[in-house]
């Protein structure tokens, strides 16, 4: 009864998600282009296929020889319209992702609204232009037209085997992935057999003007959240280390399996994804790290996550100096970085031209 409840609920929401997507073919919703790069970084799934080091990759590509801004819509952030974040922004401000980016990359515009063209008019109105927009998380926000627009989907869940809303977590039918130009397969094993790579391809229907492109997630070092409280910089993990796993993200699975590799001593303490720790939850996070017995321990969580902990501003010393996290960057399989690094720096390079140019006949 459960299951026939859900796909109701889930063909009701297809025909709502789909009467909006026609009424953008019919043009009676507009979409606008923009005479500057403009990518798009996103999905249609709900959570868990690696926007943000998609989107991190693209900007490092590009930021030596760019100026480039990232807007976002700010996911769960307090405030409203347009806010360009700050390295002393709060989480409740511009949401974590945003801030995450620029913590990392403090020589990007990073900004937020949920309104994209008015995020961008604002961008372009701004003393010192940028060279090229991303935009993250906006595969399905259809009033700006994208240069290149590029779609994730992960290699465990394709959105061509997934369901939509609430029975699946797909947002809109996996048959608008037409829409991209680029279709990223993301968090793949370090090798996948040709044959494997044909099977996805056809599972895609990839079409003549697509490329497809295979990703997989690379974890570095841990690091400390509190980089002042903790007195050992660098820590290795190996057997006999206690880990207690705290994580507010959409999949932490492939985090577990990972640190699996050095221990496999591990508890975990699972938030929603995007969570905000409160002072009740890092209580219950201190309590639990105060049942590991193990004379070596640590406290592992997620890049993201590490930008809410150290906003939340309650976080006991004890905890601060046992509190890691790992970052991470994506590399694509089978040597195609280079090719996916070309397409993406030639459409810049045309399109920043046709900007000067666009700019120049303004003033004139």
């Amino acid at each position: 009864m459960k299951y026939l409840f859900l796909k109701l609920l889930s063909f009701i929401y297809g025909m709502v998600a789909g009467l909006r997507n026609e009424l953008f073919n019919l043009r009676l919703l507009s979409s606008q282009e923009f005479d500057l790069p403009v990518i798009s970084i996103g999905n249609i799934t709900v959570g868990g296929t690696g926007k943000t080091p998609h989107t991190e990759y693209i900007a490092e590509l590009l930021k030596t020889n760019f100026r480039v801004a990232v807007l976002s819509r700010g996911y769960k952030r307090k405030t409203r319209g347009f806010y360009l974040v700050e390295t002393t922004s709060r989480v409740r401000q511009v949401g974590d992702e945003p801030l995450q980016m620029k913590l990392k990359f403090n020589e990007l515009t990073v900004a937020v609204d949920g309104n994209r063209v008015r995020g961008i008019k604002r961008l372009i109105a701004m003393a010192v232009k940028p060279g090229v927009i991303l935009l993250d998380d906006a595969f399905q926000h259809q009033y700006v037209t994208p240069g290149i627009n590029i779609l994730l989907t992960d290699y465990s869940r394709l959105i061509t085997k997934d369901s939509l809303l609430p029975y699946g977590r797909l947002r809109e039918s996996a048959s608008n992935k037409s829409r991209a130009t680029i279709i990223i397969v993301t968090k793949c094993p370090a090798e996948i057999k040709p044959i494997d790579e044909r099977i996805i391809t056809k599972e895609l229907e990839i079409r003549p003007y697509q490329n497809l492109y295979f990703s997989r997630i690379n974890y570095g070092s841990l690091l400390p959240v509190f980089p002042d409280d903790v007195p050992a910089q660098s820590v290795e993990l190996e057997e006999g280390f206690g880990v207690l796993l705290v994580t507010g993200i959409a999949n932490p699975s492939p985090l577990k399996e990972h640190i699996k590799l050095g221990t496999h001593d591990i508890q975990e303490m699972n938030f929603p994804d995007h969570h905000q720790f409160n002072t009740k939850d890092i209580d219950r996070i201190a309590a639990k790290f105060n049942t590991i017995t193990r004379k070596r321990k640590i406290i592992i969580t997620t890049e993201k996550d590490m930008v809410r902990f150290r906003d939340s501003g309650n976080v006991p010393e004890t905890i601060r100096q046992n509190l890691y996290f790992i970052p991470v960057k994506i590399s694509f399989l089978n040597n195609a970085g280079k090719e996916f690094d070309r397409k993406i720096l030639s459409y810049v390079r045309e399109n920043k031209s046709n900007f000067n140019l666009y700019s120049k006949s303004n003033r004139i």
